[in-house]
């Protein structure tokens, strides 16, 4: 499995881990960052659909080469 497939998949799933449940949340209020919670989804929408397009990228690069 090539580098960026493996970069992609890795950051879908952390960004679709934070995207879809509290952990971030939960995180920055523990550390007492709870001001910032209001920025995650400008932040967190933008960051998934780019480590999805780098997926979709790293699987079409992959099918076209061999």
């Amino acid at each position: 499995m090539s580098n960026l497939l493996k970069v992609g998949i890795v950051g879908t799933g952390i960004a679709a881990l934070c995207c879809f449940t509290p952990v971030l949340v939960i995180l920055l209020g523990a550390l007492g960052l709870s001001a910032m919670v209001g920025v995650l989804d400008y932040v967190l929408l933008p960051t998934l659909a780019l480590f999805i397009a780098i997926t979709v990228y790293a699987i079409w690069k992959r099918k076209t080469s061999s």
